[in-house]
Formats: structure tokens, sequence, C-alpha cells
């Protein structure tokens, strides 16, 4: 039976919970939803399973599983929707390379934040970053027959590695935990010397561990990238989000660090979502160096018909995707490009919210026995962000994350990211009331008492 009162808080009352739920009512829903092992439950399991027993028990639970963005979209981005919706948009289908608006300040926002020159043409929309990895799977995939295999840096988002397994596509991994630094250039050759690594993917800031590569790691991937060949997928869906610099102002430095300095050899991912709260309308853009569009190769030519590597992922691989990309959700896109490149929306300055979050919550963590798993960028610690992960001496992932399940605290098990450490990945973004944080400092409290 779960003990439990109604506690007043500063700003309203929070659900105080005594002891932990029972064993067999989560063991109960894992059976029913078919889920062996806790640890590799996906993202949206872990919330079903929450959701589940909220409803079985009466425990509201911490949703700390899901990077659903926390804040309101950009109203600037919802206006410029609606705008082109009443102009009538709905009933055309968009222009496969998008629209020039978009292609334009799209274009613009990458040397205003990255300070890297990417023509309008190489600018292109997809259906999300989603949409966008998944095509850059299969065009790379298609690039030369011995080159069949993508290389994942770990820990990294566990629906891109479902992505290749989907698609049939052979995959590496390594964690790169013990691999910073010097470490990582070693590493990555092991790799690209067999001459199997088509594309390699990462993101910075990282998903799940918010850790940044340097400018020294970022070097490395470049000259190697170019060395072997390697087209590098670089996920910049939190770009600008490392907090412990002064980014975000445009076309001034400090810009977001990015691969593209050091090679030709790269796409690189943006997408709405978490900059600017737009998730919803499922809107990115995939941005193709200027070189690495206009090369042409036998194996497109042989699949599409079509040699020159951007067009194929354009009119070959997107086209027979999704036919195009939310019309309105383009000018909306193309709106929020330019507000933030004209200075007039800090996309930044809105998003640091999380890292307030972040910086709270790690404090509890801290102060009840937890530990960061990824702590450090080099000599430094981790920003504080969207995500973090937390490890409990002892605990195997599938043990912490059941145990904090049975706390009342929904995450996900580091296992699901490809790392190889113990521990959960913790996403702040859903804690939207005062009082959840005071209910999270109770919990760990319990969490503690009880081991």
């Amino acid at each position: 039976m779960i003990l439990y009162i109604w506690n007043g808080g500063t700003s309203r009352s929070f659900f105080y919970m005594k002891q932990q739920i029972d064993n067999a009512a989560l063991a109960s829903v894992l059976e029913q939803m078919g889920i062996a092992d806790i640890s590799l439950a996906t993202i949206r399991q872990s919330g079903e399973i929450a959701r589940t027993l909220e409803k079985n028990t009466g425990v509201e639970f911490l949703h700390l599983e899901m990077g659903i963005p926390g804040l309101p979209p950009s109203q600037v981005g919802v206006e410029a929707e609606c705008a082109a919706l009443r102009a009538g948009v709905a009933s055309i289908y968009p222009n496969m390379m998008g629209v020039p608006e978009l292609k334009s300040e799209a274009s613009r926002f990458l040397k205003a934040f990255l300070d890297i020159d990417i023509s309008p043409r190489g600018c292109i929309p997809t259906v999300g970053s989603m949409q966008g990895s998944f095509s850059s799977f299969v065009l790379c995939s298609h690039l030369d027959p011995a080159k069949d295999t993508v290389l994942f840096i770990d820990p990294g988002f566990p629906v891109q590695r479902n992505q290749v397994n989907i698609l049939g596509i052979r995959s590496e991994s390594f964690d790169i935990y013990e691999y910073r630094g010097e470490r990582l250039a070693a590493k990555l050759e092991s790799y690209f010397a067999s001459g199997r690594i088509s594309a390699l993917i990462y993101s910075s800031p990282n998903n799940p561990a918010w850790f940044n590569l340097t400018e020294d790691e970022l070097r490395t991937i470049g000259e190697l990238a170019t060395k072997y060949d390697v087209i590098v997928i670089e996920d910049l869906a939190y770009m600008c989000m490392d907090f412990r610099k002064p980014l975000g102002k445009p076309f001034e430095a400090p810009f977001q660090p990015t691969v593209a300095k050091y090679t030709d050899n790269y796409i690189i991912m943006m997408s709405a979502s978490k900059m600017f709260s737009y998730a919803g309308q499922r809107i990115a853009i995939l941005a193709v160096s200027d070189r690495l569009y206009n090369r042409e190769y036998p194996g497109l030519q042989n699949r599409y018909r079509i040699a020159r590597l951007g067009d194929a992922l354009v009119l070959g691989v997107l086209y027979a995707v999704s036919s195009g990309t939310s019309h309105s959700a383009q000018y909306a896109l193309a709106a929020m490009f330019k507000a933030a490149n004209d200075g007039a929306l800090d996309f930044v300055a809105a998003t640091s919210e999380y890292a307030r979050r972040a910086a709270l919550t790690k404090k509890m963590f801290l102060d009840n026995g937890f530990h960061i798993v990824y702590s450090k960028d080099g000599d430094e610690d981790v920003s504080d962000g969207f995500f973090y992960t937390v490890g409990y001496k002892g605990l195997t992932s599938a043990e912490l994350m059941k145990e904090l399940m049975l706390t009342g605290i929904c995450s996900i098990s580091l296992s699901l990211t490809g790392s190889v450490q113990d521990g959960v990945r913790i996403c702040v973004s859903q804690l939207n009331r005062p009082e959840q944080f005071e209910m999270l400092e109770q919990r760990l409290r319990l969490f503690t008492e009880i081991r």
C-alpha cells in the first residue's frame, strides 16, 4: 500500500511520498508491456510505464525521461506560421528544396552563430532532425559500396541507432568516456582505417550527457574525416546552449564550436525544437557544406540517376520520404532565424532557464549521494543545461532506473544511449512548477534513506 500525505509547499501543495511504490506494481506493468529489461525501455516506453503507475497508484511522477521543450514556443514563429496559413500555403505543395526565405535566413544563421559559410542552396528543410538523420543515413550508405558502416560516438540519442537498424545499415560505436582529448584520435582512426565507415554522428552539446566537444577534439574529428573520406553528421539540436560561454550574439565571437571549421565533409542538423521551443511543428535544417553538396558519386548516379550529393539528398531521398516539409512551418523557422540573426530574438537567453533548473536539481542529486557520470570537458565541469547524467554507488543502470521509478522519478537508462557506464539520464525540461523541485528533493531523500 502506498502511504503519502499532501504537504504545503512555498507555492502550492505537493505529493509527499512516505515509502516507495510496491515492486509488484512495477513488475506487473513491465509484464503487461512486454518489457523484460527496464534498462532497455525506450524513452516513450519509460514515460508510459510511469503514466500507467500514476494511474494505478495515484502517485504523481516526476517525468525526467523525455526532452519535451518546457518553454513556450517562439511567438515570432507562431505569428509567421499563422500568417502563412492565412495566405493559403496549406493548399500548395512546398518546394522540395525549401522556401527561399528560409534558405537565405538559415545561411545567415550559420554565419551569425557558427561563423561558417554555407550557401542557401545547401540549407535544406526537413521534418525535424529525426528525418534529417534518417535521410542522411540512407544517403551515406549509398555513396560507396565499400563504406557500409555508420560510426556513433556514444552516448547518443537512442532513436538514431534505431534508424540504422530499421534501414539495415551496419553500425559501430564506442563510448567516449575513456577517449576524451588526445585519446580520441587513435580511437577514431582504429575505426576509420578499416575503410568501412561512411559517416560519423555525434551531438554537441551532447544528448544525454551534455558534454561539449572541445576545439581540439573537433579538429581531430575533422582532420581524420578528411583523411579517410568520412562524412561527419553533426547534431546541433542544442546549439549555443553551453551556458558557460557567452554564446548567442549574432555575428560576434565566441561562436558555437563546429567540425565545419576543420573539414568540408560535413552535414549539420539544426532543429527548431529546442532552440525555439517549436517541437510540435517538426521543422529543422540539414546544412550541407558547399563542397560536399556539389560532389558527385558514381554510387548515387547508379541508384538515383543523380550524381550530385545535395541533389540526390533532396530529389532522391527526401522526396521519397515525405515529399517536402510543412509549408507553413518553413515560414515560421525563416522568421525565427531572421529575428535571431537581426538580434531581435535572444534564443540563448530564453533557453538558459534549463541551466537554472539543472543547477538546482544537480545539487539535490549530489547532496543525496549521487554523482555526475559524464562530469568533465577537459578540465572544466560540464555545463548545466537540458540534460545531465547521474549514477549511484553500487547500482547498475537497470537497478538505478528501477529504484528511481519506484520512488516516483522517471528517467532513462544510460544503457539505452550506448553508454557502458552505469547511470541514468536526467532531463529537466518538464520541471515547470516550483513544487516539483520540492517533490524531487523529498523523493531523493526517501531514495537515500531506504538504501
